[in-house]
């Protein structure tokens, strides 16, 4: 998970997850699966967090990669990711926020992971993304999926909302169309729903995140399909602009 676009002043992200969750290496490799051929060329990715999800989505069909974050410690850390080659050198650490950035720049390919939820305006920030994407270009977005599924886990982590289908495709951009919504992690879901029910932690222990990435997720890579994406804990979409 990483972090939401907001105000830069000062701003410090409140979740302490990122490093935990960079330890799903099974469940990115996953998700990226998925998603990796809709991102190319120019990438913004907003929210980026530590920089956790350049390397999953990397191709060589990639020129440069954006990385767009309004925690300034958290653009330092990549920073050093890139300059320790554990980061590419075409990966690009910016603080701030989408409206920072010069309003004729545009991109092929904008990405939020575990970001949308983060923000009051979830609408305007689609539509204020879409205007940045270059004629065919790709917004991408993976959301936490089932407000029953609200726990003080997402609380704690500054989540507004959960998404359903409906709810995210509610988002869909002017001028943009449909290619993938999916719901992963059919599995994982019932994961979720005990935290809900049962443990009611606002953060998860690495052991825990570790058996669902390991035991969990190599179960819904194999039954996501067969249910037809219908079923899980976590949604994608994306949707591209016009040429």
């Amino acid at each position: 998970m990483d972090t939401p676009p907001t105000t830069t002043t000062d701003f410090q992200y409140a979740g302490s997850e990122l490093a935990l969750f960079a330890l799903a290496h099974r469940w990115k490799a996953y998700w990226s699966v998925m998603l990796r051929r809709f991102v190319a060329g120019a990438v913004l990715e907003v929210g980026a967090g530590i920089g956790s999800n350049v390397r999953p989505l990397l191709s060589d069909r990639v020129k440069r990669w954006t990385a767009l974050e309004p925690d300034a410690a958290l653009v330092g850390v990549m920073r050093q990711s890139v300059a320790a080659g554990e980061l590419p050198a075409n990966c690009h650490p910016v603080a701030g926020i989408l409206a920072d950035l010069p309003v004729t720049e545009t991109f092929d390919s904008i990405v939020y992971i575990d970001v949308m939820e983060h923000i009051a305006d979830d609408r305007a920030e689609v539509i204020a993304a879409a205007s940045r994407l270059a004629p065919g270009g790709r917004l991408v977005v993976l959301v936490p999926a089932h407000q029953f599924l609200f726990s003080a886990f997402d609380t704690a982590i500054g989540h507004y909302r959960r998404y359903n289908r409906a709810s995210l495709l509610a988002l869909a951009p002017p001028g943009c169309k449909l290619e993938v919504c999916r719901m992963l992690d059919s599995v994982g879901f019932f994961a979720s729903l005990a935290n809900k029910l049962l443990l009611r932690t606002a953060l998860p222990t690495a052991g825990q995140i570790l058996f669902w990435d390991r035991v969990m997720v190599p179960l819904s890579r194999r039954l996501d399909p067969l249910l037809g994406y219908r079923f899980g804990k976590t949604l994608v979409a994306v949707w591209s602009r016009g040429a």
